[in-house]
């Protein structure tokens, strides 16, 4: 399949790449098929899209909370697992929105509302965790720039 992404252009992307929400996601509920975009040469340790085969100009950036948040560990329903075919969460790959502002040092995650994902069976669903300690805004500018600084060195 070809899709045109608003971030990476014109992109090739084999069906086994699609990972189907079928709920859609939150705001988008009719978005159901998504594939993860990233800068091959940063790999994914950096900000991914995730990118509407529906859509085309849809993309939203998305981040590995750990990245951020350490010890990041949202609490998942047993039945959102089974509905994703995960046995448990560390099977999962968890990705969290990012927003970014005109002011970059603004720049937020939503640890509230994480998107887990069974990579194996290419399904994915976002849930809203009821854990008051996820934020909806998690500014991540100062963690961001402190984790290149350690890069470097």
């Amino acid at each position: 399949m070809k899709i045109t992404s608003r971030v990476f252009g014109k992109v090739e992307i084999s069906d086994d790449r699609v990972i189907t929400f079928k709920k859609g996601i939150i705001g988008y509920p009719q978005l159901k098929k998504f594939v993860l975009l990233y800068d091959e040469e940063k790999g994914r340790e950096t900000i991914q899209w995730l990118q509407s085969c529906d859509e085309e100009s849809f993309a939203m950036p998305v981040l590995d909370p750990l990245f951020v948040k350490d010890d990041y560990c949202p609490v998942v329903d047993a039945a959102i697992l089974g509905d994703l075919q995960l046995l448990e969460m560390d099977d999962a790959l968890v990705l969290v929105t990012v927003t970014v502002p005109k002011n970059l040092e603004e720049m937020t995650v939503n640890l509230k509302g994480p998107m887990i994902i069974n990579v194996e069976k290419r399904k994915g669903c976002q849930v809203i965790l009821e854990e008051e300690s996820y934020p909806v805004k998690f500014k991540i500018y100062d963690i961001l720039k402190k984790n290149r600084q350690k890069e470097k060195v």
